[in-house]
Formats: C-alpha cells, structure tokens, sequence
C-alpha cells in the first residue's frame, strides 16, 4: 500500500476511535473487517499507532496545535509506531520537518496533564491515593502490557508448555509470581499454534491467574464464577478442580458466556455450567444459597487496573460512571455472599486502581456481614505455591500494581463463612 494512502487509513481509525462511542478493540476489529486487504504489519501500524495515541492523547493533542490539515492526521503522523522510512514517503518536506520539531520536544517540562496523560478526576483521585508513587505509575500504565498465557494444568505443564513453545519458535519465561503463568517476548500472534488450538495454553494476564489461586478450589467441590464474561478465571477454576464437582459461570450477558463456549471446548474441561442470570438476585441464585464451596466475584469496575491494554478506558469512564459501579459492586458481592455455604470461601475481584471500588467495597462488606471472617491473601498465595506472596498484598488483600509487579492492577479480598 502506499504510504500516504496508509497514513489517511490511520486517520480514519483515530477519527471512529477518539469518538469513544464504543471501545477501541472493538473499532479496531470493526476497522479490520472493513479492510481485509491490510496486511499483518499495516494492521500492527495502524492498531499500535492508535493505542499510543490513547495512551498519551494529552501530549500529542498539545504537540499537534502547531500543525496544519485535520487533527488525526496530525496525530497519526507524530505518534506514528510503523516504519520511519515508510512514513517519509507520505510526508512532504514542511511535514517531516514539523514532525521532527514536535518529537524533540522535552516532554519533562509539558505541563503535568499533558505528562500524566489522565483526566482530571482520575489524576486527582490517583495522587492522593499514590503519594510518591503516582508517577512510575503513570509511567507504567503508559507501556504496552506483556503477553501472558495460563498453561492449562488439567492438560500440561508449564516446562512441557514453554518447550512446545520454543520449538514452534515461540520465545517464553516463567511468570515470577503465577505458577501456571508463561510470558512471551514481543506480542507475536499464537492463536493457530497446536498448542492454542488444543487448549494447552489460553492469554491471561498473570494478576488475573493470581485472582483464580486465591480460591483453592479444590477437587469435587461446587464452585460458582459468580460474574464470568469469556470465562478465563472459570477455565482456571476448572483446570484446579481437575474436571471434577460442579463449576457454575453466571453472567448476565449471554454475549459474553458465548465467548466461552469455544474456549470451554478447547480446555477440555466438562464439569463447567455456564449459566445467563438476568441480575444477582436471579433465582438460580436463590436456590443455590448456602451450598457453595467458594465463590468468585470478579465484579464489574473501571477497568482502569488494565490501561496498558485499554487505554481507551481512562478517556470513557467518568464520576458519574464510577458512583453507579459502586453501588453495583456492594450488591452482586452481598447477593454472591448468600451462596456461600458455613465453612466455605468468597473471594471480590477487581481489576481497579481505585481505594473507593476495592479497600472501600471490602470494608463496607466486612462490616455488614459478621459472619464473614476476612483471611489474609498473602497467606492463600504461599500455600499455592507464588513466589514472593507477601510482596503482592497491603494488609490482608491483593495489590497488585503494573508499576511494582509487572502484572495489570488488581484488587482482591478473601473471607471464610462461619
């Protein structure tokens, strides 16, 4: 393709995607389908090109006011990830020259929305929650995450998962923290490896692997993945459970339980029963109170915990947003609670930055709901074998943080039932 025709196509993306009408995976997905002449590295230009955009938006509206023709060009040219030479071929002299100008800049003396590159409530709410720590943060979230992968240990295990990966040319290490977790170098596409297509491997971010261990689920025990989506915490719940008991997924989006079924059949797991509820006070929910062993609420939120890979999120969420995911949050873990039999374990999730879903959400629980006992994380994750398991937790929760551990952020507490 020529360059210039690629570099309009790249405008075209950022126009449909800053409008933030739907999330950006999905625009792009949508852009894809509309193109299927793009080859693999225009696709990986065109993508990376946006998302380095949405990451950092602030500076690059700022660097962009001096130049001319429509914004998103500008900012597709200045935040260009392709090839530079490709991209001098679509530019002429004054363009490459501003580009250039705009790319010397010394971003360490931009004022700090255009350094932090968050909106204005979510700066707010993350520096008096961070102190110190604020800015490798918003370094962090700034990055590109890893590609983690889960090895299904209901089939394989990580030495034989990581050797099938070498020899197909796939280069991997060791999660330092999840005992399943594989992480691969570059972002290389895996989705026709045998290895994929035969359930031995699913992507999943090691914090999300961390989440599914806190459980313990164990071998015939009722389970219940209380808010599932595509399921990747159910499939790990599944693998630990060795394809024995009864594993309940709930969602209400049968949308998303969809998205399980292929995955579901790859794992090789059969003891999963995917379930739509119509909210949490279901009555699939009301016959199952008291019976279940553990029960996992990886609740609706922000999101914001996984801006390395949605960017998109900072910019779409709001206050407004957040206060109705609140309230969201305290009803599903109170309605999941009731399905924890004496005994048993209940587990709320997030893949939240932020104090007012996650420590905020625990202690109201803790407080309403004496017959819950809070047990510490740090202890579940040494039994089942993570390395370092008293650096991933803040008291008795799971903390995990992209700047410190490398992972996606993410919020847990664990309580027993008496």
């Amino acid at each position: 393709m020529h360059p210039k025709a690629l570099l309009d196509l790249c405008a075209d993306l950022l126009r449909e995607v800053l409008r933030f009408h739907s999330p950006a995976d999905a625009e792009v997905s949508a852009f894809f389908r509309k193109h299927r002449n793009l080859g693999p590295r225009e696709r990986a230009t065109l993508a990376e090109t946006t998302y380095a955009v949405l990451r950092e938006r602030l500076m690059w509206q700022h660097l962009a006011q001096s130049g001319s023709g429509p914004l998103e060009r500008r900012l597709a040219i200045l935040a260009w990830q392709g090839n530079e030479a490709f991209l001098r071929g679509a530019l002429n002299a004054e363009e490459q020259a501003w580009r250039d100008r705009g790319l010397q800049v010394d971003r360490s003396k931009l004022p700090e929305p255009q350094r932090h590159n968050l909106p204005t409530w979510l700066a707010e709410r993350l520096r008096a929650q961070m102190g110190d720590d604020f800015w490798p943060l918003v370094q962090s979230l700034n990055q590109s995450g890893p590609l983690d992968l889960r090895v299904n240990a209901f089939k394989t295990d990580r030495q034989a998962a990581q050797a099938a990966l070498a020899e197909a040319g796939f280069a991997s290490s060791p999660t330092p923290f999840s005992p399943w977790g594989l992480r691969l170098e570059g972002k290389p596409a895996i989705n026709r490896l045998e290895l994929f297509t035969a359930g031995h491997i699913e992507v999943q971010d090691e914090g999300s692997q961390l989440l599914a261990l806190l459980t313990e689920a164990r071998r015939g025990e009722m389970v219940a993945d209380f808010c599932a989506g595509a399921g990747g915490k159910t499939l790990a719940l599944g693998a630990m459970m060795r394809n024995t008991g009864r594993l309940y997924a709930f969602d209400v989006s049968g949308h998303r339980l969809d998205a399980l079924k292929p995955r579901l059949a790859r794992s090789g797991l059969s003891n999963v029963y995917p379930a739509q509820i119509a909210h949490e006070r279901d009555e699939r929910i009301k016959r199952l109170a008291g019976k279940i062993d553990r029960v996992l609420v990886d609740a609706p939120c922000s999101g914001l915990g996984t801006l390395r890979r949605n960017p998109d999120l900072k910019w779409r969420q709001s206050v407004q947003a957040l206060e109705e995911l609140k309230a969201k949050q305290a009803a599903i873990l109170a309605s999941a609670a009731r399905l924890v039999k004496s005994g048993g374990r209940l587990v709320y999730a997030t893949c939240s930055l932020l104090q007012e879903e996650n420590e905020a959400i625990a202690a109201a629980f803790s407080d309403a709901q004496r017959d819950f006992t809070l047990l510490p994380a740090a202890d579940i994750l040494a039994r089942q074998h993570v390395e370092q398991a008293a650096s991933l937790c803040s008291g008795s929760f799971l903390r995990l943080w992209p700047h410190r551990h490398g992972t996606d952020g993410f919020f847990a507490a664990v309580w027993e039932r008496r």
